[in-house]
């Protein structure tokens, strides 16, 4: 079977779906295929944060070495799975080559930008009747349980400050006056009141069903196999489930990217980083905002009815098994800020683990490669991949459109690693 769309979008996270619903509303015909179910990957069980305070891009002085302290510890935040790959020496290589004051500075910017603009498109999302997803902008609260941790959150703090962003510092008494139910143990905090929250999975599915209904064809359980192409452009998309022929093609596989891309001779620098979240029932004394344990990596996430905390970083290539004992690092962390949360007298609902689509530099892939006039690729976005949904799907849409994008795409061009 033969079908044809203006614009094929291949993927069906929050990155693809976001495409899906801006290029819809350009009047443009939008086809979007699936491997597996609309939100099946790491949009799913996320944090659900919306975060221009986390605009420091993974790549930053010292995370080198606060790695190679973890590296083989199993239960730390950061945790690199020892393996012999040649991609994966070459990707760690830029990472370190990343790591360092220039590329911080000159990224802050670059997702400081991002992630105020994806606010402002999530505000509005949020009016969009038939539309809800639990946007509420209550603010993060950063809470440190060490004077070393402190003293690193107060350095990050003034740095975003710096950058034009709010941000409050607060004594552990002013902590407790902000969640006045749940009890805490902090040194102090940061309070950072431009932040929101959302519920990740109805975002994405109740996206995909909104624009389902306003003519976008979405094909689920559908995997690209291969691409035909004719004088630099892409003419067919082989699938699964047939050929199907688009005037453009927009790539937001996430972590799959690379290989969808590879017949190409596209290299796309991603590793799959897996992270992890433990949902709850919403406990009776839970605190009304979300709540960063800085030292432990963990943010807990009030979500409606639930309650959500999520944590960790682990380089261990596609392996999608559960590590317990990361999974308990997270729940023995977590009352060491807040006494009261207790896995035992909580009552569970899910352990989750997902891939985050890592690039070395800490910065999203967004734009076209050289080689393909009809190929945009929107990945990369690592552990703000919701953070920068809705503004990566306007940009795509813009870039579809060939106009001016609203943010300067340089930074992110596709070929920046060679």
């Amino acid at each position: 079977m033969n079908q044809k769309t203006d614009i094929l979008v291949i993927g069906g996270g929050a990155i693809g779906v976001c495409s899906a619903y801006y290029l819809s509303e350009q009047g443009r015909n939008v086809m979007i295929v699936e491997k597996g179910e609309i939100c099946s990957g790491s949009s799913y069980g996320n944090a659900g944060m919306i975060v221009p305070s986390h605009s420091i891009p993974l790549a930053a002085p010292g995370v080198v070495s606060k790695g190679i302290r973890w590296l083989f510890n199993p239960k730390s935040p950061f945790y690199i799975k020892p393996r012999f790959s040649l991609e994966f020496f070459s990707w760690l290589w830029k990472f370190h080559r990343a790591c360092n004051r220039h590329h911080m500075h000159r990224s802050i910017p670059v997702i400081r930008d991002l992630n105020l603009a994806s606010l402002q498109l999530f505000e509005k999302l949020a009016t969009i009747d038939g539309l809800d997803f639990g946007f509420e902008k209550k603010g993060m609260l950063s809470i440190f349980n060490s004077k070393k941790g402190l003293d690193e959150g107060l350095e990050e703090a003034r740095l975003m400050q710096a950058s034009g962003l709010e941000a409050r510092i607060l004594s552990a008494q002013e902590i407790q006056e902000l969640i006045p139910h749940s009890r805490v143990t902090a040194a102090g905090g940061v309070f950072y009141p431009q932040d929101a929250c959302i519920i990740p999975q109805p975002f994405v599915t109740e996206t995909a069903r909104f624009i389902e209904k306003k003519g976008v064809q979405i094909q689920t359980f559908t995997e690209v196999l291969g691409f035909e192409i004719t004088d630099g452009r892409i003419t067919t998309v082989k699938t699964t489930r047939g050929d199907i022929t688009a005037k453009e093609v927009v790539l937001a596989g996430g972590v799959w990217s690379p290989e969808i891309v590879r017949d190409l001779k596209i290299k796309l620098p991603i590793q799959p980083a897996k992270g992890y979240s433990i949902t709850y029932h919403r406990p009776h004394r839970c605190p009304e905002l979300p709540i960063a344990m800085a030292e432990a990596k963990v943010i807990l996430t009030p979500m409606g009815d639930t309650m959500r905390f999520a944590g960790t970083l682990e380089l261990a290539g596609f392996d999608l098994s559960i590590n317990m004992r990361r999974v308990q690092a997270i729940i023995n962390n977590v009352p060491k800020y807040l006494p009261e949360m207790h896995h035992d007298s909580l009552n569970l609902i899910e352990i989750w683990r997902g891939l985050r689509p890592c690039t070395p530099d800490g910065l999203p892939f967004i734009g076209r490669p050289p080689r393909y006039k009809n190929l945009i690729i929107a990945a990369g976005h690592a552990m703000i991949g919701i953070s920068l949904s809705p503004i990566t799907g306007k940009l795509v849409s813009q870039l579809a459109a060939h106009e001016n994008t609203l943010i300067d795409l340089t930074p992110l061009r596709i070929d920046r690693f060679g």
